[in-house]
């Protein structure tokens, strides 16, 4: 098997009675770097938080000319994961996950500063969008928070961005990233200290402008009678709400989870913020350490979201992306099976939905998903060692291969790329969708070449021996039903060792059938397949 060289908690073998598990959970944020650490109780099943660790990098204070991730920054990033992977270990993490959000994902150098962590430091490190941000962020607060059937709205401000995202106790209406976030919009607008007038206002209309959309997709999606709870988390609004804890009754709460405060509380201390200095922010009783810079761009923010929500108060919840990623780690890992079960299936329910979206014919591309895999575990063991989760890149690949026909049928497989690469698959990271477009990218035409612009943005051995040997055996599987009629009902595979021969025996959906198109097909498909995996390559079709 080629393996990936870093070290992931989807490739921990999990055995079937085992009575816990450790893991921690690490985010990549604009502002902080923070980890999680849980134990796991299968049996309940939930999890129970042992140990966080959090260090102010500023990953989003990039290069204001290239818009680059700065060396200083980054070398402080990787000293913070390196301490927080012996801390980690000396808990006994069996597995570290690892997420970077919108600071990495916009620095065009960010790809190369994941690959340098994860030659230095042997963690892999998944780059995930801002929808999948938002999703696993709502199944972080739906562990920590009883929705009783109820739509909420939780909003997340970051450093680089904010997520608004509707949901019940089932599932996820919608989910919303946007570009303002607490560093980024103090970074970009704010100058003077304390904010002139000027500034403020341009602050407050640019984060009303910005945030508009969202909150319509929110409210469009909530249904008559409904009435919005508004539930908030992470560091901007923990510490909106120790400032607001210590002001009511001049003590701090044991836990904000519950914790509340409404929208008039909100505006008087973004008042009173706006007038002081950053010094004068940095002693309020229940300021956090080194949020004082930016407290006040975060609490514009969530002042303009409330307001156009028309929400009169916010609850608070502890729990966020970085439980999330321990629920989505369970779910996947079939931990989970309660009310939380819904989410298990986001990744098949996803692929359906840009399936349907781009008019890709379910009943064919469901055809040449099972010849794909069917031949993928068939040649397991001697052509291959691939595992369940390059199998499920295949799958989704499979079924999406043809969906660059909705743009044009010229070229279809690179319009395929493009789509798949910018579609929004949910419940994959970024690394896998690009895995995914360039298995749909190769299904045709030429093979995986270095000069080819998709191909590059695969970063490590690893993931082009997936593209370079799953790729020939979505071309076999397409060649296989040539007519789009499902001539092949199933294929039988017959390998010689001795011989490096592959002998595939196929089955004739209709026996009065020749298939002579998928044989010439084939033949001229097969080509590929050979090369690659060093064999001869035949082919005959089975006779009663």
């Amino acid at each position: 098997m080629i393996n990936s060289p870093m070290i992931t908690a989807e490739n921990v073998p999990i055995p079937n009675f085992e009575p816990e598990r450790i893991i921690a959970a690490i985010d990549l944020g604009t502002n902080s770097v923070h980890m999680v650490i849980v134990r796991i109780e299968p049996s309940l099943p939930s999890f129970s938080i042992i140990g966080k660790e959090k260090e102010t990098v500023r990953l989003g204070d990039r290069d204001a000319n290239t818009g680059n991730l700065k060396p200083k920054i980054m070398e402080r990033t990787i000293n913070a994961l390196g301490r927080f992977q012996e801390i980690a270990k000396t808990l006994d993490a069996q597995a570290v996950i690892a997420v970077a959000t919108s600071a990495i994902r916009e620095a065009p150098n960010g790809r190369d500063f994941l690959y340098r962590i994860s030659q230095e430091l042997n963690l892999d490190v998944d780059l995930i969008s801002g929808q999948e941000e938002a999703r696993r962020i709502y199944l972080g607060v739906l562990s920590g928070m009883e929705f009783n059937n109820e739509p909420h709205t939780i909003i997340d401000i970051g450093g680089g961005s904010t997520e608004l995202i509707l949901g019940d106790s089932h599932e996820e209406r919608c989910l919303n990233s946007t570009k303002v976030g607490a560093v980024r919009l103090t970074s970009e607008l704010i100058t003077t200290d304390p904010i002139s007038d000027r500034e403020f206002n341009y602050l407050k209309a640019y984060a009303r402008g910005m945030l508009e959309r969202a909150v319509e997709e929110v409210l469009s999606n909530v249904q008559f009678g409904e009435k919005i709870r508004l539930v908030g988390t992470s560091g901007t609004i923990e510490t909106l709400a120790n400032i607001h804890a210590k002001q009511a009754s001049d003590s701090t709460p044991s836990t904000l989870n519950g914790y509340s405060f409404n929208f008039k509380d909100l505006q008087e201390i973004v008042s009173n913020l706006r007038k002081m200095t950053n010094s004068e922010r940095a002693e309020i009783p229940g300021m956090s350490e080194k949020r004082s810079e930016v407290i006040l761009a975060g609490a514009v923010i969530l002042q303009e979201a409330m307001s156009l929500l028309g929400v009169e108060s916010i609850i608070t919840c502890e729990r966020a992306l970085r439980e999330g990623l321990i629920v989505n780690w369970m779910l996947a890992h079939d931990f989970i099976d309660n009310r939380l079960r819904f989410q298990s299936t986001i990744r098949q329910r996803s692929v359906f939905k840009i399936a349907k979206k781009y008019k890709v014919d379910l009943k064919y591309s469901e055809r040449i998903a099972t010849l794909a895999l069917s031949l993928f575990d068939q040649t397991k063991g001697y052509l291959h060692e691939w595992g369940n989760q390059e199998r499920f890149l295949l799958w989704a690949a499979s079924e999406l291969h043809n969906c660059g026909h909705y743009i044009s049928h010229s070229s279809h497989h690179k319009h395929s790329y493009y789509l798949i690469r910018n579609s929004g698959l949910l419940g994959y990271n970024e690394t896998e969708i690009e895995i995914i477009a360039n298995l749909a990218r190769y299904h045709r035409k030429s093979q995986p070449k270095k000069k080819h612009e998709n191909y590059q943005n695969l970063t490590t051995k690893y993931q082009r021996a997936i593209v370079e040997q799953l790729s020939p055996m979505l071309r076999l599987a397409t060649s296989l039903d040539r007519r789009q009629i499902g001539a092949i009902s199933k294929i039988e595979c017959d390998y010689s060792k001795d011989n490096k021969e592959l002998h595939i025996k196929l089955f004739p959906s209709n026996e009065d059938d020749d298939c002579a198109i998928e044989l010439w097909s084939f033949g001229y498909s097969k080509l590929v397949f050979e090369e690659q995996f060093g064999i001869k390559l035949t082919a005959s079709l089975a006779k009663d």
